[in-house]
């Protein structure tokens, strides 16, 4: 960037800005071995029941645990390296956060149905998570205004316990101090 000086000292100098190029990171994530691009920024809607869910979570577990979102790496391997929407670390786990980043299997994990991501969340992350004992995994969608809430079970893997509306509110059988009225994580039908 250039500066000119002024010509009146009292002038406060003007700075004159220049095309660049500017770093912008690349988002991914990698699911046995096979690299899935995000290919576009979430929409109003997703960011909006993200907000509340970090703000749901905080509110009733900040004590408890590490609340984190996306993007952030959770390494569960060096071929599974994934960026769910909303990362919940007990306390007693949080020695898998290590030089910045999470290394290791978090207690719950909440994924954010979108039309880019939606049929992996259910199909291909859902299977990730239950293989490497995830004890907790959360489908919000926007679209029909409900939550799948899966808890993994010894020996069966995955069970669907509830499929939530707004209207219901939402109690975490393996995190005790969660209890969430989906109500307000839902936006105005009009902003989504």
């Amino acid at each position: 960037m250039s500066s000119s000086k002024p010509s009146n000292p009292k002038q406060t100098p003007k700075v004159k800005e220049q095309r660049g190029i500017y770093d912008v990171p690349e988002r991914y994530e990698i699911i046995g071995g096979i690299r899935y691009d995000f290919l576009s920024s979430p929409k109003y809607v997703h960011q909006k029941i993200l907000t509340n869910f970090y703000l749901a979570f905080h509110g009733a577990c900040k004590e408890e645990g590490e609340i984190l979102l996306a993007p952030m790496d959770v390494h569960f391997d060096e071929e599974n390296i994934v960026q769910p929407d909303v990362i919940y670390i007990a306390n007693a786990n949080l020695g898998i956060i290590r030089d910045g980043f999470v290394f290791g299997v978090p207690d719950l994990l909440v994924e954010i149905l979108s039309s880019s991501t939606g049929r992996r969340d259910k199909t291909i992350k859902k299977e990730l998570y239950e293989k490497h004992g995830v004890k907790e995994y959360w489908l919000a969608d926007p679209t029909y205004r409900t939550v799948d809430q899966f808890v993994l079970t010894e020996g069966e893997g995955y069970r669907l316990v509830a499929t939530l509306t707004e209207e219901d509110q939402l109690q975490s059988p393996t995190i005790p101090c969660l209890t969430i009225d989906l109500a307000s994580i839902f936006p105005e039908n009009d902003r989504q």
